[in-house]
């Protein structure tokens, strides 16, 4: 398993229906936000708020890809 999938399944775990996400909005997410990306480490405690602010700031539509998916 990979650090990306470990922040998922934290993340889904903490988070309600509504904040739940793919891999691939997690991939958004380090392409929008590299500066907090200094290698391919996904600290759970220091990424999971400003991905929670980000997340929630994103429009509607965007959002499709927040519903959880089987991996």
């Amino acid at each position: 398993m990979t650090k990306k999938e470990q922040f998922l399944l934290e993340h889904n775990r903490l988070s309600p229906l509504n904040l739940q996400v793919t891999i691939a909005l997690l991939s958004r997410f380090r392409i929008d936000k590299a500066s907090l990306f200094k290698n391919d480490d996904w600290p759970i405690d220091k990424l999971r708020r400003p991905f929670i602010l980000w997340l929630t700031s994103l429009p509607s539509g965007e959002k499709r890809n927040t519903k959880k998916k089987k991996m």
